[in-house]
């Protein structure tokens, strides 16, 4: 027994040494592939939330000019439980739109709501009530008729099989073509192997500490896709102990995301500049070159526009946009 014990473990150091190894001489090669002029920004709450200076408005548009961002997602909300939002929570943001329509004219503003979903019993919003669903509709007509070019939802968990939440894709995308406007979603990153859902289904609760992942699978996302007119996957939170695994997780996701909705929808990939619980290797020079290595993998461009998501505005150092315009814009050094 101890002898089968020592040759398991023998077996398993030696393929995770291989495993490291061939990653690391992966992440060596420099990318080919430069960044683009189609990015996203997450954005907080205190701009709809409390009034600001002339200063802080023309301050904020120059910093999204500059980094040339196409979408914001200023948070707006969260829902309550009955699908509002009180009025008070977003006072000033008619008086952010107007000032970037005259300092970042061209971006578009978008209402980032969302709330954690009810699952199980645990949560705080209920999106299998159809009164629920009606409030929320009807909140985001509120924000688009304050000038908002669009709704960006985040709820969280959604699972592949949540109908209710798919039924409130189909509704709101029918009330922001019919304003014009935009309707994004941010989900989280795909399942590894979509064969994987049914054994945590099974396995696993979904209420409660240990539960089985929120993961899309492939056909969940292209569903999504066919909704929304832009996905923004929250690659982040990768929690991976090297530069070169990490790395290889961006350019796994971007470049099957991109090959399974790049040619429907407008892709943003989700870039972390906030500090991580377990501050291993993610860091946003890894994930950029690892989004970068993922396009080099794609066998042609998607039809769609794509570029990266920057969450958030409120952790980027200056260090950091600066690493941004070189590693990832166009026409700069090092993008």
């Amino acid at each position: 027994m101890l002898r089968w014990t020592a040759w398991a473990a023998a077996y398993v150091l030696g393929l995770a040494a291989l495993v490291l190894a061939g990653a690391w001489v992966w992440w060596q090669q420099e990318p080919e592939a430069r960044g683009t002029e189609t990015n996203a920004l997450w954005a907080r709450h205190q701009w709809v939330g409390e009034s600001h200076t002339e200063a802080e408005y023309r301050e904020l548009g120059a910093l999204l000019k500059q980094h040339r961002m196409t979408d914001v997602f200023f948070h707006a909300g969260p829902f309550e439980a009955d699908g509002t939002v009180p009025p008070a929570k977003y006072r000033y943001a008619r008086q952010l739109i107007e000032a970037m329509r005259e300092y970042a004219p061209g971006v578009r503003l978008q209402a980032y709501l969302g709330q954690i979903r009810v699952v199980d019993g645990d949560g705080v919003i209920d999106l299998d009530d159809p009164a629920v669903r009606e409030r929320v509709l009807k909140t985001d007509a509120a924000f688009l008729d304050l000038g908002f070019d669009g709704i960006h939802y985040d709820f969280e968990p959604i699972y592949p099989d949540d109908e209710a939440f798919m039924t409130l894709m189909e509704r709101t995308r029918e009330l922001t073509r019919s304003r014009g406007a935009l309707l994004s979603v941010a989900l989280e990153q795909l399942t590894l192997l979509d064969g994987a859902q049914p054994v945590y289904k099974a396995l696993l609760p979904r209420g409660g500490r240990y539960h089985q992942p929120p993961r899309p699978t492939k056909e969940f996302l292209r569903d999504v896709a066919g909704l929304a007119d832009q996905v923004a996957i929250m690659t982040y939170d990768v929690t991976l102990p090297t530069e070169s695994l990490t790395g290889w997780h961006f350019a796994w996701h971007t470049r099957t995301t991109l090959e399974l909705i790049g040619d429907r929808t407008t892709v943003f990939v989700g870039v972390p500049t906030y500090r991580p619980l377990l501050e291993w290797a993610e860091e946003l020079p890894v994930a950029l070159r690892g989004v970068r290595r993922g396009i080099d993998g794609l066998e042609r461009p998607p039809k769609r526009p794509y570029g990266v998501g920057v969450y958030a505005a409120w952790t980027t150092r200056p260090d950091e946009w600066a690493r941004y315009r070189a590693d990832w814009l166009p026409g700069t050094a090092g993008g």
